[in-house]
């Protein structure tokens, strides 16, 4: 299969969101050691608050059972490499940017499984009654998903 200058970016993407990610939680759990502090108030509508997230994104469908944990990191992979195969011969930008975003996030996330067996969220807006903490691969997932809807919106088809 030829990859497509497309497919290349969403995979250069893909590889960015992943190490922003983990270089997000390797600050917030190393450096500044948010687990042993719980929840650190920014301004009054953003806080930094440890939540280990054993569901998928904003901890929906939660599973505590070792075998979720690796059910959801197999998922996760397998819903990534169809995006993968899927963006790798597209031929506009719009779908580029928004699989790239899926995928990174995805696999940043799946990366935290396998180590941690859970997902390490921190990013809270409570105080914008957004009920969810987060992470940056849950914003890459969200963000990219919503631009495969403006794509089917805005009229790209894949060729």
């Amino acid at each position: 299969m030829r990859v497509s200058r497309y497919g290349w970016m969403a995979y250069g993407l893909a590889a960015v969101v992943i190490v922003l990610d983990q270089l997000s939680k390797f600050w917030i759990l190393q450096v500044f050691d948010l687990p042993a502090k719980g929840s650190v108030p920014v301004t009054g509508f953003f806080n930094l608050t440890m939540v280990w997230n054993r569901g998928v994104s904003f901890g929906l469908f939660r599973a505590e059972a070792d075998l979720a944990r690796w059910g959801l990191a197999v998922f996760s992979v397998a819903v990534a490499a169809a995006f993968a195969f899927w963006v790798a011969d597209s031929k506009s930008r719009l779908p580029a940017i928004a699989f790239g975003l899926a995928i990174g996030g995805a696999l940043g996330n799946v990366v935290d499984r396998v180590r941690f067996g859970a997902v390490a969220d921190f990013l809270d807006f409570g105080g914008l009654h957004f009920p969810w903490v987060f992470n940056v691969a849950d914003s890459a997932i969200t963000v990219g998903m919503a631009l495969v809807l403006l794509d089917s919106f805005v009229g790209h088809k894949k060729s």
